[in-house]
């Protein structure tokens, strides 16, 4: 089950997550106006990075050479790891014992999928 379409998907994630970390990072901003709150930098990037991703899914759904319908269902929960990363990085979050719990929750489901898919 591994090949091109799980990488491809796994960049699709990391696009995605980049694209909620450009939105939570404009929703920390204050802004003059309601105008510029929408129309800014980091939420037009972010919503472009987020249509992006969507297109890689969408590529990756194939049933016949890419990962189907279920591979990329198994693959989606990828992103709440990599934003998890993030947010440590980028906003200095703490990482919580759950939180690794449900990362290796989310691994073990992946690794059952793809073994015995």
């Amino acid at each position: 089950m591994i090949n091109k379409f799980f990488f491809l998907m796994l960049l699709a994630e990391l696009i995605a997550s980049t694209s909620q970390v450009l939105l939570k990072k404009s929703a920390e901003k204050n802004y003059p106006n309601i105008v510029r709150e929408y129309l800014n930098a980091l939420v037009i990037g972010g919503y472009m990075l987020l249509v992006l991703s969507m297109v890689i899914s969408i590529f990756c759904y194939d049933e016949k050479k890419a990962l189907g319908y279920m591979g990329v269902v198994v693959m989606e929960p990828v992103g709440y790891i990599i934003v998890m990363i993030m947010s440590r990085i980028f906003f200095k979050e703490k990482i919580s014992a759950r939180k690794l719990v449900g990362v290796v929750l989310i691994l073990s489901g992946i690794a059952v999928f793809n073994v015995l898919g």
